[in-house]
């Protein structure tokens, strides 16, 4: 079963606890005769897109439990009108967000529309700012938004409820895209227009979306640890190492525990975000929320590449939306550092690093990092919490590879070890110079 072409009621059943939808009622307003624009046989068509789904409106919004948790819904009648925008439309999208913030709800968007309702001209195209208005109120009150894109999902329902949501699941298939079918280039791309093309964070089969969004719920509603979580034990079985070039090789070995063996070992449930927003992915980054002992934390975790702009990117969203919703996040460290190819560099690395940098300087939530790998320059440091630095035996930290180092000061090539020892390193110098506070122990 496809949640795609269903009814806003059907969708709504479709992932919602049995029984337990209770609809908003809709607030009152009167249009003139054939709308604002007085657009000749208006009213027939709605009279029509009533007779033909039973709704009044493109748009259903009420309250309901996914998975034993409260959340406010919105789901779109696709058969009314093409989930159109329009006035009384924006009065049903604002009703729902306000009813979200005065119970301190999530709110849960279905969407299925083709953009703004042409038979009420610009007035339904403001709607857009209506909902980007209620969107940011609901921000700023620490609730979360979690939107899923049925098909289709384009125009301003895409540009507003849809990419301005805090977590964006997608159904497979979905046609998504600010443009719709009919008003794109006749020679565009359209894999571009599908769900799978447009980096959402994660693109959920029909089956699974009720549980998907249960454990969304879930997480997004745990108990918040009171101060800085503890960071990840050690899971590789190693002392500290003896010398500076030990401790790079041990933190290069290829066998070593990377990112996602710590997560594993560390969450019992993890929900992935994916993509920075700006139409870029780095698989070396693994950014989203988990459980830990039942609480809620936030993490971003290099995994052991060169960290390209779009990484950073995504790292920098998960930590902002982390203090937004007052979850303490943990960083792990682990990459030889920044990618510095000609296409990292287009891609805007500089400023993608920067902003890392300052999302960490401003987050309000306590940030845990453990450094489980090599740690290489600021690529590395854009992501460690000042202060609260953690390093595994089999990890370095450099200003610059040593080889690097070599180079620049015009050593040979066999001078690196050397140098190494000079920089120091190594965990446990990392703590005597108070860039770290301890090496963790392993496992017990």
């Amino acid at each position: 079963m496809t949640t795609t072409r269903l009814s806003a009621r059907a969708a709504i059943a479709s992932v919602t606890d049995t029984g337990s939808f209770t609809e908003l009622p809709a607030p009152r307003g009167e249009s003139p005769a054939d709308g604002p624009l007085a657009w000749a046989g208006y009213d027939d068509s709605r009279a029509r897109a009533t007779e033909r789904t039973g709704e009044h409106e493109s748009v259903v919004t009420g309250s309901a439990r996914i998975g034993g948790r409260e959340a406010v819904l919105i789901s779109f009648e696709f058969g009314f009108l093409g989930g159109s925008l329009g006035q009384r439309t924006g009065d049903r999208l604002e009703a729902a967000y306000e009813h979200a913030r005065a119970r301190r709800l999530p709110l849960v968007s279905l969407i299925a529309t083709g953009g703004s309702r042409m038979q009420e001209g610009m007035l339904a195209l403001t709607q857009l700012q209506r909902v980007a208005r209620q969107s940011v109120l609901t921000r700023a009150a620490g609730l979360p938004q979690l939107a899923v894109l049925r098909d289709p999902t384009t125009g301003g329902g895409w540009a507003t409820l849809g990419a301005g949501a805090d977590v964006v699941l997608a159904l497979p298939g979905a046609q998504v895209g600010f443009a719709g079918s009919r008003v794109r280039p006749a020679d565009a791309d359209p894999a571009a227009y599908t769900a799978e093309g447009q980096y959402v964070d994660a693109v959920v089969p029909a089956a699974h979306l009720p549980g998907t969004l249960a454990h969304w719920l879930r997480v997004l509603a745990a108990p918040r640890s009171g101060g800085p979580v503890e960071p990840p034990a050690a899971l590789a079985g190693v002392r500290p190492p003896a010398t500076g070039w030990d401790a790079v090789r041990q933190a290069r070995d290829p066998g070593r525990p990377h990112a996602e063996a710590y997560l594993d070992a560390y969450f019992e449930l993890r929900l992935h975000l994916s993509g920075d927003r700006a139409g870029g992915t780095d698989p070396g980054m693994l950014c989203g929320f988990g459980l830990r002992e039942g609480r809620a934390v936030a993490y971003a975790a290099q995994c052991g590449t060169a960290t390209r702009p779009a990484g950073y990117r995504t790292a920098a969203r998960v930590v902002r939306l982390a203090d937004r919703l007052g979850i303490p996040v943990l960083t792990l460290v682990d990459t030889p550092g920044a990618a510095n190819d000609a296409a990292a560099e287009h891609a805007g690395a500089g400023a993608a690093i920067a902003d890392t940098f300052a999302a960490l300087a401003a987050a309000t939530v306590p940030v845990t990092t453990l450094l489980i790998g090599e740690g290489g320059s600021g690529g590395a440091l854009a992501l460690a919490a000042p202060g609260n630095t953690w390093v595994t035996p089999d990890s370095y930290f450099s200003v610059i590879a040593p080889e690097l180092a070599a180079a620049i000061l015009k050593r040979p090539p066999s001078a690196a070890p050397a140098t190494a020892d000079q920089l120091r390193i190594r965990p446990q110098d990392l703590v005597a110079l108070g860039v770290a506070r301890g090496i963790v122990g392993p496992m017990t």
